[in-house]
This record gives C-alpha cells, sequence and structure tokens, in this order.
C-alpha cells in the first residue's frame, strides 16, 4: 500500500515497485545517470492541503532539484535572456546554451524511467534506448536545417571519441587508482557486441571515402555515388542498431542484467525498491517541455557557434569535434567515474561502449536519413583525418578490453590518444584569422 507521501504524488496510475523484472528495463546510462541524483524529502509538501497545488509543487521539487546538477539549470534562463536581450556578446549565449544542456540529459534520463515504471520494462528499455542521446540527435537536427553538415558529422564522430577514450580512459584510469590493490575484473561479452558494432559502422564509413580516392576522374559521379552509398549504408547501420535492441531487450537480456542490479543495489541514491515519484502523464508534460528546453538550446548553440569560434580564436571543426562533445557527455563522464571508483566496471563500460554505440549506429544513420528526408545532402564521408582516428580509437579501445581487466596504466593511455586527436584537431582546423603564434601562413594551413 501507497504512503500518504506517495499518494498526493502519484495522481495517476497504479503504483509499481521496482522489481527484478522492472529494472531490466533500465541501461547502463539510466544507472549511471541515477547516482547524479539526490532524494528529495517529500515530507515538505505534506501540509499542504490543496491537492493539485501539492502535485505541481512536488512535480517542480522532482524534476527540477532531484539532481546534483540543479546549478547548471540556472544557465538556461541566462540564456534566453542573453539571446533576447542581446546584453554582452553572442558567444556568451553559446557557452550559457552549452551549461544548460548538461543537466537536461541526465532530467531526460530521469523522466524516462519514470515513465518505464508505469510501462513495463520492454518499453522503458525502448525509450531509454531512443532518449539516451537526445541532446546529440536534437543539435544534429537544427545543423542539418541549416545546412551546416559539417557541423553535424564532427559533433557526433566528437561524441564517439569522446566515449571512447575521453569517458571510458578517465573512467579506467581514476578507477585503477582508487582501487589499485584490487584486481578488476568486467564481463567481456558485452564489450565484444560493442565492439563488433562500432566496426560495423566504419566499415561503413570506410567505403565512402574509398570512392573519393577511386573515383577522382569523375567528381560528380563519385559525389552521386558516395550519397548514395552513405544512404544504403545508413538503412543498414539502422538495421544492426535494432538488432542490437531486441539483442539487449529481449534474447541475451542475462548479459546486461547482472550491471543493472548490481548498479541499482550499490548506488546509495537509489532505493532497492523504487516507486515512480510523479504520475505518469506529469512525466509525459515534463519530457516533453524538456526536450522542448534541448531543442530551444540547440538551436541557440548552433545558430551562435561560429561566432563563438571567431571570438575564441578556435575553428568550428574543433569547436564541433572536441567542446560540444564534452557538454552532451558530460552526465555520462560523470556517472562512469563514480561508478569506477566504486569497482564496477560492466556499469562503466555499459555506458562508456553503450553510448558510443548508440551514437555511431543510431543517431548517425538517422540523421543522414532525416537529411535524405528534408534535402539535404549528408553522407558519411568523414575525410580522412576523421576516418581514421576513428578507426584508431575503436582499435585502440578494442584491445584495452580483450583481456577482460583493467588497470589504471589502460585509462591513462586511452585518455592521453584523446588528447593527440585533440591536438591533431586543433592544428589542422585552425583558423587563417589566429594571432601570430610564430607561424607562417604556409604552416597554418597546413
Amino acid at each position: 500500500m501507497a504512503s500518504a507521501s506517495e499518494e498526493w504524488l502519484l495522481e495517476n496510475g497504479n503504483i509499481k515497485v521496482l522489481s527484478k523484472e522492472m529494472r531490466n528495463g533500465r541501461t547502463a546510462h539510466n544507472v549511471s545517470s541515477s547516482s547524479l541524483r539526490k532524494k528529495s524529502d517529500r515530507a515538505l509538501l505534506a501540509g499542504i492541503r490543496v491537492g493539485f497545488l501539492r502535485r505541481f509543487l512536488g512535480n517542480l521539487q522532482e524534476v527540477l532539484l532531484g539532481t546534483k546538477l540543479f546549478i547548471f539549470l540556472l544557465a538556461i534562463p541566462f540564456a534566453i535572456a542573453a539571446n533576447y536581450s542581446h546584453f554582452g556578446s553572442v558567444p556568451w549565449v553559446f557557452a550559457l546554451s552549452c551549461l544548460g544542456l548538461i543537466p537536461l540529459a541526465e532530467r531526460v534520463s530521469f523522466l524516462t524511467e519514470q515513465i518505464a515504471l508505469y510501462t513495463g520494462p520492454t518499453v522503458g528499455g525502448l525509450l531509454n534506448a531512443t532518449c539516451g542521446n537526445v541532446t546529440e540527435l536534437v543539435i544534429a537536427i537544427f545543423a542539418l536545417i541549416q545546412n551546416k553538415v559539417g557541423v553535424v558529422k564532427y559533433s557526433l564522430l566528437g561524441s564517439v571519441l569522446s566515449n571512447l577514450l575521453l569517458v571510458l580512459g578517465s573512467s579506467l584510469f581514476c578507477g585503477g587508482i582508487a582501487n589499485i590493490s584490487k584486481e578488476q575484473k568486467f564481463e567481456r561479452k558485452q564489450a565484444d557486441v560493442n565492439s563488433l558494432l562500432l566496426l560495423l559502422g566504419l566499415i561503413c564509413h570506410v567505403l565512402p571515402l574509398m570512392f573519393k580516392f577511386t573515383g577522382k576522374s569523375d567528381p560528380e559521379l563519385t559525389a552521386f555515388a558516395t550519397l548514395a552509398l552513405s544512404r544504403a549504408s545508413s538503412i543498414i547501420m539502422l538495421i544492426a542498431y535494432f538488432g542490437y535492441l531486441i539483442f539487449q531487450l529481449f534474447t541475451h537480456r542475462q548479459l546486461f542484467q547482472e550491471q543493472q542490479e548490481e548498479g541499482v543495489v550499490e548506488s546509495d541514491e537509489v532505493e532497492t525498491d523504487e516507486t515512480p515519484v510523479i504520475g505518469i502523464y506529469s512525466a509525459l508534460i515534463w519530457l516533453v517541455l524538456m526536450t522542448g528546453i534541448v531543442a530551444l538550446l540547440s538551436e541557440y548553440v548552433v545558430a551562435t557557434i561560429e561566432a563563438a569560434s571567431d571570438s575564441w580564436g578556435l575553428s568550428v571543426g574543433f569547436i564541433s569535434v572536441i567542446l560540444l562533445p564534452i557538454v552532451g557527455n558530460a552526465v555520462e563522464h560523470a556517472g562512469a567515474i563514480i561508478f569506477a571508483f566504486r569497482n564496477k566496471l560492466d556499469i562503466t563500460l555499459g555506458v562508456a561502449l553503450g553510448s558510443a554505440t548508440q551514437i555511431a549506429m543510431f543517431v548517425v544513420p538517422l540523421s543522414v536519413i532525416i537529411s535524405w528526408i528534408i534535402g539535404v545532402k549528408m553522407d558519411l564521408d568523414l575525410s580522412l583525418i576523421e576516418t581514421i582516428s576513428l578507426g584508431l580509437s575503436i582499435l585502440i579501445t578494442s584491445l584495452a578490453l580483450q583481456d577482460g581487466s583493467s588497470h589504471y596504466m589502460k585509462g591513462l593511455v586511452l585518455l592521453l590518444c584523446y588528447f593527440v586527436i585533440g591536438a591533431c584537431f586543433f592544428v589542422s582546423w585552425a583558423p587563417l584569422n589566429t594571432p601570430n603564434l610564430g607561424f607562417s601562413s604556409e604552416m597554418v594551413r597546413l
């Protein structure tokens, strides 16, 4: 039976205890995000007798104050005010929008979990699988609408590189230091599945690149063939991703079950018998509202990225590949490190590899399909440097995880690889109007 404090929060539906079966609908991303949440004191509003007001204030308390990242939510109204009142400079709009996007991904994860408690593990798992990287997807859509295909390609590439090298590397490094006297083990089967999918995605990027080098005699025909191949490959990648969902949620859910239950039990921020804290209709309304705010801030980011580039002396490519993914992956980064400190590497790997797989096999091909629908020509050709960076990142991550064990040295190597790639993009995409740093203009172009 629900307690009095639960009753006024649940205006619709029946309370369902988060059973073992229900937890199977959660992904490692959700378990990781839950480490950044904090419990709300429901007794604070128990004295309010007006039912509607009680539910409304309870929802505000849970949705807005139920995260440790609440302070970053304050950047949202400042970003909107900066955009409309034009105080300061345009880069302020870009910076404030990026800060505001940081907690929104965790809040979307929280709301999808609340909906999953009513709909069951299957629907909840599908929601989590599609909403896990909503920030990257919305930014990509707005960039495509403005025909900024380069921003889409580089931001999504940067998200994959960030998850494979920065998120995973820092997690393994910090976890290895914190558990230096313990043997760190993890389940290889999940990592193998993600590595296979990432290699499939790499093939779909390499083949369009090869067209560029084999069809120089007829550039127009080569461009047409590259675009056609990219669209066909995107369909194949989406089929592979939906197959992965079936594998994860139905046929082989036992491979993912242990890490999720272990994370729920070990996390002191999540109750073992978790009940929904807001009603299903309230969760749906808040989910739509949060997605709308993500869309608004994403539009600001895309619209002001060139101004930020000129103001900061950084190229659009470097900002898209390095800075934007760090903002988009901030929640995964923090959660993965927290569980690495607790020696829960299965959850850490599920976060980093799972998010990289979702970007590479779902968001990227979906962006190509969306661009096809709206009449924008986006292909999977990332050019030589980007494709090599992606391939080497997948290779070194697979090699680091091949023996099912970890230590801080593996994390350090992955981090250093990310820094080298970041330096490569910084130098390769340096703007020509960069102040004189002792290099000639020819060297800057190189």
